[in-house]
């Protein structure tokens, strides 16, 4: 492992007054030498710190998130890490635990489980305390951090002095992300952080969907703190006092010099004089910052005009009648066989595709244009490489395969050995260093609680436990997005509201960098700009009907980006959560996309929230309708972007069913969520398959639970529930060429072993049955081509590419989520692939195609289409189906698919093996309840 330098003392050590660039090793040699003056140790630990008494957990709540608590890293500390690898304490203490499972799952148990995961109980034992701070000086809060992770355990006597206590901690660990962030909210990163291409592409990605002003930012506080009363004006108080903490530790780490040391890499700081400024946050930060999370994870819809694009493709080429049955049936709104997390029949209609469409607007072909975001390119914004990062920040934004990730188990008491619910859940928020999400405890007047929390949002715990429940959450997708054609008038930037021609509101951002040691991107600027009116902003220009139109986005949760905090803020209270009705009352109130799962010790619950619109009747979400009063949403109210929502009841919902799994797939029958791929094949299956198998058997235990999760972790979804089919149909007859025959056997074997992308040993870097894997890898893009686009044509088939990607595994980089990112086979062709194929065979299948596309349709043809591109990915060398990237050299299959935490910062770390499981993991099982 990579040596460390205590947190208690490096991270109090000054900013270097001599700082060269980075020279090598012998220069930054010479800087530490002179770096290691005495150093100040932390406050002595208080040794009467004790478990607290009021967790009903047992010691049986467990947690871990990579790669540390620690995401603050002086200059000095930054600089070892780059000479030599030596990591901050507690910067990556839990990777190494993260990374084991993968290898040391088969021989888990209840007894072992936190060797993989850390105590996640109450309090901290004295003999475990490394350091008790008290913020600012002030007697009403205590911070207490562990020796073995340094999480920060916040103890406070008042209210405002335990938001305080909160903020401060979120500084110590997170300050520099939680500045990139707030940046990135606003649009501004290029000129805060540098000019790279992927700070352009990361700030133009966000600031699309959520181009406010300062006073948008300001007013949606102000709604959010007068429409919930007395809770309202707690949020408020409780969000200006984390703020206080917050600058409370900019003041301080600015006059220690302890401040991180990416300030002065970016020019922000001087090393010699601390000349510079770190601009103190302010509550307008929190909702930027909240604006880039939940359109990350929890906003679910769009889409609109790529569903529109593909379904005049199916009508140019079959037709309108049989190309809107060509179309639904590869959309898949209500697939039969898809896996659902509510499974006991009960029907929860969303969305659902109208008798007959009233108000489609649907585009003249061809004249589709997407509405330009960057201007006034100069310098290294104008490269081939700025523009192409601003062409997948868009298609980003624009599609509906939003980043979905996350998964839940969740078994009820009735199937588990002690008779107490077993939870093992938890966000797939992605890796990065430092991570994006931090752990805290929180004790204080109304507030108790332990879990994670975005960083600069960590006012409340908002995935963890309380005193007698955990609660988690994954990303549902529902569609609370809609597109609306707004017919334009008198020039490119008026339109017709409700027959008055009226102007558009055109929002701007200009930034401009220059190279900074951090960054030496070359110096260049661009203006962002962005055209808005009162159904959101625009995203596209077309003709529809030959009129000249304007498509707008309108989500439910543009200018809400606030709203989300009273449902936080009740999670963290111990008095308002008691039961799972209760539970469910709270995360009613998170205007998010999200699935909610609840565990105590006698009770699982779940629940689907967002603000869904109750659309006008006919509307179909899936297309975009006219800007017309008759088509808008029920009670739309343009000013406040409010309008009538389904009722909870609505929204799928549980108490006690028998388990919960999740990982993103389709929540209930006729529940229709706007990402496509709820089909017979989903990763969603790698859980049930396995849940359901142990709940059948029962006697379930937290160790059982946990290995099914790692276990469907490892697997290749396309090799356990697709491979089959395929060889079924190669096998149908005798394969007498020997390089298929081959390449039959390899993918055969690795079915029988369990179809894992798995090392042949902890830290061998190396796959058992790495040549099928690497075989499956390249055929699987060659045989669904071959397998569609010639009954589909080139124009159809490239269109539902466009609303569905082909694969997405774990060395795709072509996916939604990006290679190295862990989180794999979300989206892809396996459902339509499963379906064709065994339609071919002759098996019967639930919601088929409209047609058989293999061969025709015909077994012969349909074979020798697979043993072909069969052939042809056999033949591709490792370097060819892997040729490597800035992290991997060509034919690394191991690289390939491997984690990387993904700099945001200074430090640096290692690759991990590849696992597809949740950052943030929780296990848990209560043993009693208040």
């Amino acid at each position: 492992m990579p040596r460390r330098t205590p947190r208690t003392a490096l991270d109090r050590q000054r900013t270097p007054r001599r700082f060269p660039k980075f020279l090598g090793a012998a220069s930054i040699c010479a800087l530490i030498a002179a770096l290691l003056s005495p150093l100040t140790q932390a406050a002595a630990a208080d040794s009467t710190t004790a478990l607290a008494a009021n967790d009903y957990c047992g010691g049986q709540c467990s947690d871990i998130l990579p790669p540390g608590q620690n995401g603050n890293a002086t200059l000095a500390q930054i600089l070892l890490n780059q000479a030599f690898g030596i990591q901050p304490d507690h910067a990556e203490d839990q990777l190494g635990p993260y990374n084991n499972l993968a290898s040391g799952a088969a021989t888990l148990t209840d007894a072992k489980i936190n060797d993989f995961f850390n105590d996640a109980s109450f309090g901290v034992a004295s003999d475990q305390v490394a350091s008790s701070t008290a913020p600012g000086g002030r007697t009403d809060v205590t911070i207490v951090r562990d020796k073995k992770t340094g999480v920060p355990h916040i103890t406070g006597t008042t209210r405002y002095g335990t938001e305080y206590g909160a903020g401060y901690a979120a500084a110590q660990d997170r300050l520099w992300l939680m500045d990139v962030f707030r940046h990135v909210g606003r649009g501004q990163l290029t000129s805060f952080a540098g000019g790279a291409s992927s700070n352009q592409g990361l700030e133009q990605e966000f600031w699309r969907n959520a181009p406010y002003t300062e006073a948008d930012l300001q007013t949606q506080i102000d709604n959010a703190i007068a429409n919930n009363g007395a809770r309202g004006q707690q949020a408020l108080a409780d969000a200006n006092a984390y703020i206080d903490g917050i600058n409370a530790y900019i003041d301080a780490s600015d006059s220690g010099r302890y401040f991180p040391g990416e300030y002065v890499l970016t020019g922000h700081k001087d090393s010699i004089t601390n000349a510079g400024t770190i601009d103190h946050f302010k509550i307008t930060d929190l909702v930027a910052l909240a604006s880039v999370i939940g359109s990350l994870f929890g906003s679910g819809g769009g889409g609109e005009v790529n569903n529109a694009i593909s379904l005049l493709a199916a009508q140019s080429k079959y037709g309108v009648t049989e190309g809107t049955k060509v179309w639904e049936s590869f959309r898949e709104r209500n697939d039969p066989e898809a896996v659902l997390t509510v499974h006991n029949g009960e029907s929860f209609p969303y969305a659902s595709k109208p008798d007959t469409a009233q108000g489609e607007a649907l585009p003249d072909a061809g004249s589709v244009t997407q509405e330009p975001l960057v201007y006034d390119r100069t310098g290294s914004a104008a490269t081939a490489t700025a523009t192409g990062a601003s062409a997948t920040a868009a298609a980003t934004t624009l599609t509906s395969a939003k980043r979905g990730m996350s998964n839940a188990l969740v078994v009820s008491g009735k199937y588990t050995a002690s008779g107490h619910p077993i939870a093992v859940f938890g966000p797939q928020t992605g890796y990065f260093a430092p991570q994006l999400l931090m752990l805290q405890e929180i004790q204080g007047p109304g507030l108790s609680a332990r879990g994670a929390s975005f960083a600069g949002l960590s006012m409340y715990v908002e995935l963890g436990r309380g005193q007698d429940y955990s609660w988690s959450a994954t990303t549902s997708g529902q569609d609370i997005i809609d597109t609306y054609a707004v017919e334009l008038c008198q020039d490119d930037y008026h339109y017709l509201y409700h027959g008055a021609c009226t102007a558009m509101d055109k929002v701007e951002r200009t930034n401009s960098w220059k190279p900074t040691t951090a960054d030496g991107t070359a110096a260049g600027s661009y203006r962002m700009q962005v055209y808005r009116n009162k159904y959101g902003p625009v995203e596209y220009r077309a003709t529809v009907g030959g009129k000249k139109v304007a498509y707008t986005t309108l989500r439910s949760s543009y200018m809400h980006e606030a709203d989300s905090i009273i449902g936080f803020q009740m999670l963290n209270d111990p008095d308002y959560v008691k039961s799972p009705g209760t539970f469910q009352s709270a995360v009613q109130h998170i205007n998010y996309t999200f699935n909610w799962f609840y565990a105590d010790s006698s009770h699982t619950a779940y629940y689907n929230s967002g603000d869904n619109p109750v659309r006008a009747a006919g509307v179909d979400a899936e297309f975009p309708v006219w800007a017309q009063a008759a088509y808008e949403w029920r009670n739309w109210d343009p000013t406040t972007n409010t309008a009538s929502y389904t009722p909870p009841s609505a929204h799928p919902n549980s108490i006690d069913q028998d388990y919960y799994i999740s990982w993103n797939n389709k929540q209930a029958k006729d529940y229709t969520t706007a990402p496509w791929g709820d089909g017979s094949v989903h990763r969603g299956n790698l859980l049930e398959d396995r849940v359901k198998k142990l709940v059948a058997a029962g006697g379930v235990t937290r160790s059982s639970l946990t290995k099914a999760m790692a276990d469907a972790a490892l697997a290749d979804l396309r090799a356990e529930d697709v491979l089959p089919k395929l060889l079924k149909v190669i096998n149908s007859a005798t394969v007498t060429d020997t390089t298929a025959a081959a390449a039959v056997t390899k993918l055969s074997d690795w079915v029988t072993a369990g179809a894992k992308r798995k090392e042949t040993s902890a830290g061998s870097k190396a796959y058992a049955n790495a040549d099928a894997i690497r075989i499956l890898d390249a055929w699987w893009p060659l045989l669904v081509k071959a397998e569609f686009e010639p009954g589909l044509g080139t124009d159809l088939y490239t269109a539902f590419s466009n609303n569905l990607p082909i694969d997405e595994s774990p060395s795709a980089a072509h996916g939604p989520t990006g290679a190295h990112a862990g989180s794999s086979f979300q989206y892809g062709w396996w459902s339509y692939v499963d379906k064709d194929i065994r339609a071919v065979l002759g098996e019967s299948v639930q919601g088929g195609l409209s047609q058989k596309y293999c061969g025709g349709g015909t077994l012969s043809a349909c074979r020798d289409a697979l043993i072909s591109t069969l052939k042809t990915a056999a033949g591709l060398t490792a370097a060819q189906v892997y040729p490597g990237d800035d992290q991997c050299s060509a034919g690394d299959q191991w690289c390939a698919d491997s984690i990387v935490q993904r700099t945001l910062g200074g430090i640096k770390h290692g690759k991990i093996t590849w696992q597809n499981r949740p950052t943030y993991q929780q296990v848990v099982e209560y043993t009693s309840h208040r």
